[in-house]
C-alpha cells in the first residue's frame, strides 16, 4: 500500500472552480498547489500552496508536469497540459468535470489541434461554451471520487 499524499495541482491563472476545490481538499484532508503566473489570493489554509512562476509561455505547466507524479490530480482545462499530466501518471480533471486519460487524451489533443488549425487559417470556429453550475456539479463530483478512488488504492 502506497501512503503518498495526494496533492491536488491546479492550473489557477484561468480556473473557475477554485473555491470548489478547496472545499473538497479540506473535507478530504488533501494538499491543494496554486500554480500561477501572477500572484492571486488564497484562502489562508495550511493545506493549501501558493506557487508563482515566471511569465514564460507554459511556464506553470512546466512546474505542474515536473512536480506532479503518480497519486496527484492535476485540475486543468489546458489539453497540452492535461495530455502531459496523463502521461506523468496524474489524475487530470477538467473544470467541467471532464475526466483526461489515456484512453481519451489522444482523440482530445487531435481535436484540440485541429481546432487551433482551424482557428488559425481565419475559420470561424467560435468559442468554448460558458462555464455553467452543471459543469461545476460535474466538477465537484469528479474531484470526489478522484480523491475516494486514490485513497482506495493506498495514497493518503
Amino acid at each position: 500500500m502506497d501512503t503518498t499524499p495526494i496533492r491536488v495541482f491546479v492550473d489557477a491563472d484561468a480556473c473557475p472552480v477554485k473555491p470548489e476545490i478547496y472545499r473538497v481538499a479540506e473535507r478530504h484532508r488533501t494538499k491543494v498547489i496554486v500554480v500561477s503566473n501572477s500572484v492571486m489570493a488564497i484562502p489562508p489554509a495550511p493545506w493549501i500552496e501558493r506557487v508563482i512562476v515566471s511569465d514564460k509561455p507554459d511556464a506553470a505547466d512546466d512546474w505542474i508536469v515536473e512536480h506532479a507524479t503518480r497519486g496527484d490530480i492535476i485540475v486543468t482545462a489546458d489539453i497540452p497540459l492535461a495530455a502531459r499530466g496523463v502521461k506523468a501518471g496524474a489524475e487530470v480533471i477538467g473544470p467541467t468535470g471532464r475526466v483526461f486519460t489515456e484512453a481519451s487524451i489522444g482523440d482530445t489533443l487531435a481535436t484540440r489541434n485541429l481546432m487551433d488549425d482551424l482557428r488559425s487559417s481565419g475559420m470561424i470556429t467560435g468559442g468554448p461554451k460558458p462555464f455553467t453550475q452543471k459543469d461545476r456539479s460535474a466538477f465537484l463530483s469528479a474531484l470526489d471520487l478522484a480523491i475516494v478512488r486514490l485513497k482506495r488504492a493506498g495514497f493518503s
